[in-house]
């Protein structure tokens, strides 16, 4: 395995799936070893199993790979799992059990007390929950955010620590890509906006206050930011457009709030990730910008794209924001996050060219307390 960490796809065939597989045929760090899928596609050829959808042809690995089941094998450390929120409830953590690092893009175990939901930039220091998890420190289960809560939260962040956010309305114009392949009938989506997209709202409202809280004792004491979220699905591929209004604890002048972008690294900044942009926030200046069409591949598109930032009457400020919701919100943020946790040594993981960290907490310790919501 030539010194990389060989790792799994669950879900390969899926369209995030098909995204994982993608970045991690390549990846410095990692080895894919294994596409797993559903019942109907085990043992047959991956290509044959999988529609692919990229532009960008498939990974050497996946052109003679055969799609192997669900289920946990000692040759992978970590498992990526783009499964549906369903059968990644028990699957993953079977996985966990069995001594392997799931990343997860599933909502399924997001909100577990135990269970990390990371930002990599906002609260790295949150993976220090994985140690309390009852797989012996072996194995573990850690969760990329909502793709909308992740655009939202890397707005907010730099916000946050320099000025208090008290609360924040969103509307979202999320893309066709983030209902999954086939998706939504084009009977539906052409011509048309749907206000609905079920569940997406509460997670909006829930998840940034776990991902802004603080690491206390063990437990994550969540940010007290009032979130309103709606939540639409429009006529375009990728790139979810998020309009957001803020209202912070403390003034702030226009050339404030754009400064407070502007110079924030985000906190895995020199830490050498692969999947880590150079820039996680990029304001445009002009009046129409950004547009999905124009700016989701910024940053290979994981930097978040921002805008139109102007006076709001009813709270503070208001803008725009715009992530590559596969990207991003999906795969390479769930990468970006397992990146993270190797480097930081969990469960013994082992980054190629860095050196073992035996204990987590001592390369992370809790103290590390950001700012006060």
């Amino acid at each position: 395995m030539s010194g990389k960490i060989p790792v799994a796809v669950l879900g390969a065939t899926g369209a995030v799936g098909q995204r994982l597989v993608s970045l991690l045929g390549s990846h410095p760090w990692f080895e894919l070893a294994g596409l797993c899928a559903s019942e109907r596609s085990v043992g047959k050829p991956y290509l044959e199993a999988a529609r692919w959808l990229l532009p960008s042809p498939p990974p050497d690995f996946a052109r003679w790979a055969k799609v192997l089941p669900c289920e946990p094998d000692a040759r992978w450390q970590i498992a990526f799992s783009a499964l549906d929120a369903g059968p990644a409830l028990d699957i993953e953590e079977a996985f966990a059990r069995a001594g392997a690092v799931v990343a997860s893009n599933a909502r399924s175990h997001r909100m577990r007390s135990d269970v990390p939901l990371v930002v990599p930039e906002v609260n790295p220091e949150h993976l220090g929950l994985a140690e309390l998890q009852p797989y012996g420190g072996r194995g573990a289960i850690i969760t990329n955010p909502n793709c909308s809560t992740i655009g939202l939260v890397l707005a907010l962040a730099p916000l946050a620590e320099r000025f208090g956010v008290e609360s924040a309305a969103v509307t979202t114009l999320q893309a066709a890509s983030g209902a999954g392949y086939p998706g939504m009938s084009s009977l539906d989506l052409v011509d048309n906006v749907v206000p609905l997209i079920g569940g997406e709202e509460e997670k909006l409202e829930t998840e940034p206050r776990k991902i802004l809280g603080r690491l206390e004792g063990g437990r994550v004491a969540e940010s007290g930011i009032r979130l309103s979220a709606t939540c639409t699905r429009v006529a375009v591929i990728d790139g979810h457009t998020l309009a957001v209004s803020v209202r912070l604890r403390s003034r702030a002048a226009r050339e404030e709030v754009l400064e407070a972008w502007a110079s924030w690294p985000g906190r895995v900044a020199g830490l050498g990730l692969p999947s880590a942009p150079e820039r996680p926030l990029l304001y445009r200046e002009e009046a129409d910008r950004p547009q999905p069409r124009l700016d989701r591949d910024e940053g290979r598109g994981m930097t978040v794209v921002l805008g139109r930032l102007r006076a709001c009457p009813l709270a503070d400020w208001k803008f725009v924001a715009l992530s590559h919701n596969t990207l991003r919100g999906a795969a390479g943020g769930t990468i970006l996050l397992a990146e993270l946790a190797a480097s930081r040594g969990l469960c013994g993981l082992k980054a190629p060219g860095r050196p073992r960290r035996p204990r987590f907490t001592r390369s992370f310790p809790i103290d590390i307390i950001r700012t006060a919501l």
